[in-house]
């Protein structure tokens, strides 16, 4: 019997989805889950749940709880990992301090400084599950769904388990092409690369006919780009349609949420269509209405047909051979040229018997490359950060976030820096004791004698005219 060990199984929706996932695959209807949370309140929920599933449906599978993480790992065949390090606390940090500097998040985990300090709080705690992983289960295979994914992925990629990052974007965001080429989703052929959350849609076809003509044509009418104006925007003057929705979109680049007009011209849509807090505001809201209540005690324990999540075709690939092409996250390592080797990037992926396997694109369009280095740059030292608790490292992630400097000086994103710093500091043990250093702005005053200093050649120039002209 195969073990599954869930780390942050009080992910109570999520958990389930992929334990029925796994529990309706023919070849994995014998699987050992043992559900890891720092407490029991939400996995004994979810326990509960798959119990009955299983005695109602007569499975061979069986669950257990633990707060121990490393008996959960211990002879592990498989690792899954959805923790979020500070919960709805930390993330309510993420989003409401840089909103009163004036960074305005709709999603806030990915990149900025919510997905920054969501990095600084996630990677040691993921380095330590991939170091006991090395030590109890070293063959066994990491899936990781912990945001944010890329830097998250980049920091497993200096490790030696065997892991992949896995996110929906690329499946949902298919629907939606489907539906405005009007081809139906199961026929279209696609290749995508770049990174997690700015993945391109380098190529997509029907019958060997390319859809883009069609795409950019509907993109053309008001009532189809309304839906997704940032996404649309993107597409029209760089040439590619991305992985993810408006709203997160919206944070990656400098253009959409810098000013109140840009908000209210490309990010008026509710929720995740770029209001400013949406996931936020939507998990408070969860999380308020099901705090006192069982969320899965009435759900049905029928077996349904397996979600878009791409877990369970994974380790049914590895246990049975059967191939399955995903897209996936790992080290680049050369899946795409143009992009840094150690990075995480994200493609087409295979996974069967033998492992998971990357597949070469190859160069990516230099502009979309070129979008994609801007959240590079922002993740490389987010990671050196997470791992060195160099306070200073955090502030030059910070200041080359797009929409952070598209709004705050550097003085600003130093004192937004240091006061995140503190109010998380319980979670980032790494920076106890070290704060950024204190920078004051210089005062001038208007009789200040200017150092005797060499003149810039061009502006001696410009001097020399001056002093003719007078």
């Amino acid at each position: 019997m195969r073990k599954v060990a869930i780390i942050g199984a009080g992910s109570v929706v999520f958990c389930k989805t992929l334990m029925l996932d796994i529990m309706a695959t023919e070849a994995l209807e014998d699987t050992e889950f043992v559900l890891m949370a720092p407490t029991t309140n939400k996995t004994s929920q979810v326990a509960a749940f798959a119990n009955r599933v299983i005695e109602e449906n007569g499975l061979k599978s069986r669950v257990s709880v633990t707060t121990d993480r490393r008996e959960a790992l211990l002879d592990a065949n498989y690792v899954i990992c959805s923790f979020q390090i500070g919960g709805l606390t930390g993330f309510e940090m993420d989003y409401k301090i840089p909103l009163k500097y004036g960074v305005d998040q709709c999603i806030g985990d990915t990149l900025g400084p919510g997905g920054v300090f969501r990095a600084l709080r996630s990677i040691p705690v993921m380095l330590d599950v991939a170091h006991d992983m090395e030590e109890l289960c070293p063959k066994a295979t990491l899936l990781n769904y912990v945001n944010p994914m890329a830097m998250i992925c980049w920091a497993l990629g200096e490790t030696k388990i065997q892991y992949v990052g896995l996110c929906h974007g690329v499946q949902t965001t298919l629907d939606l092409i489907s539906s405005y080429v009007g081809v139906p989703k199961a026929e279209i052929d696609i290749v995508t690369g770049g990174i997690n959350h700015m993945g391109w849609f380098l190529k997509i076809e029907h019958e060997g006919k390319d859809l883009y003509p069609k795409l950019r044509e509907q993109f053309e009418k008001p009532e189809f780009y309304v839906n997704e104006k940032v996404r649309g925007e993107v597409f029209r003057h760089f040439g590619y349609f991305m992985t993810e929705s408006t709203g997160h979109l919206s944070e990656y680049v400098p253009w959409f949420r810098k000013s109140s007009e840009a908000l209210e011209l490309y990010c008026d849509e509710p929720a995740f269509g770029g209001e400013t807090g949406a996931y936020f505001n939507w998990c408070t809201y969860v999380a308020n209405k099901y705090k006192e209540r069982d969320l899965l005690a009435d759900e049905p324990a029928d077996l349904p047909a397996r979600s878009v999540e791409y877990c369970a075709y994974i380790i049914e690939a590895l246990e049975t051979g059967k191939t399955f092409k995903f897209s996936g996250n790992l080290r680049n390592s050369g899946m795409i040229s143009n992009l840094p080797e150690e990075c995480c990037a994200e493609g087409p992926v295979f996974a069967d018997r033998t492992g998971i396997h990357r597949t070469i694109i190859g160069e990516i369009p230099p502009q979309c490359a070129a979008l994609n280095l801007t959240n590079i740059n922002v993740q490389r030292l987010a990671v050196l950060a997470a791992k060195s608790g160099d306070p200073e490292t955090v502030v030059q992630a910070i200041a080359l976030d797009p929409l952070t400097s598209s709004v705050l000086t550097l003085k600003q994103i130093r004192d937004l820096v240091t006061e995140m710093l503190v109010a998380q500091a319980e979670w980032l043990p790494q920076f106890e004791g070290r704060l950024p250093r204190p920078t004051p702005t210089i005062e001038i005053p208007p009789d200040v004698q200017r150092a005797d200093v060499p003149m810039d050649p061009a502006l001696a120039i410009f001097s020399r005219f001056g002093e003719l002209a007078t």
